[in-house]
């Protein structure tokens, strides 16, 4: 019988390659999770766990996401202050004021919670409108299915 090894990427064999990601016309918590899977490397056969083997995305067309059923007047979204109460604000006006935070937030609380969500997090570049700063990588486009 012949064992088997176990591949465990190191940080300094990953490649990491740009995606661009069109997100007008499509359900937040759907690409929100295909986002996540891509940000963690899960897609690749080199997923190391303790690594970040994932790649860089960027989304352009955030503001024209959509939510189902009536969750624009009824998703609310809330934090802490510093200051005794929580503040609230619904997804409609969410959207009207910064359209990224809705995509961004969603991603996030899909990534896993330890120190190298927040590095997986900075790999995601959310813009509105069609425009992007990123020509320079040359991102890729990538069709979610």
């Amino acid at each position: 019988m012949v064992a088997q090894k176990t591949y465990t990427a190191k940080p300094n064999e990953v490649t990491q390659d740009w995606w661009l990601i069109d997100a007008a016309e499509k359900g937040v918590g759907h690409l929100a999770s295909k986002i996540a899977v891509i940000l963690m490397g899960k897609d690749k056969p080199t997923y190391t766990p303790h690594v970040d083997t994932g790649d860089f995305i960027v989304v352009v067309n955030v503001e024209k996401v959509t939510f189902s059923g009536k969750k624009w007047e009824q998703k609310t979204y809330t934090w802490y202050t510093g200051y005794t109460g929580q503040k609230s604000i619904t997804a409609g006006k969410r959207q009207e004021k910064s359209p990224e935070l809705i995509l961004t937030e969603a991603v996030r609380r899909m990534l896993p919670k330890n120190k190298l969500a927040s590095k997986m997090l900075t790999k995601l570049k959310v813009f509105v409108g069609p425009d992007h700063t990123h020509q320079a990588q040359d991102p890729q486009p990538r069709e979610l299915v």
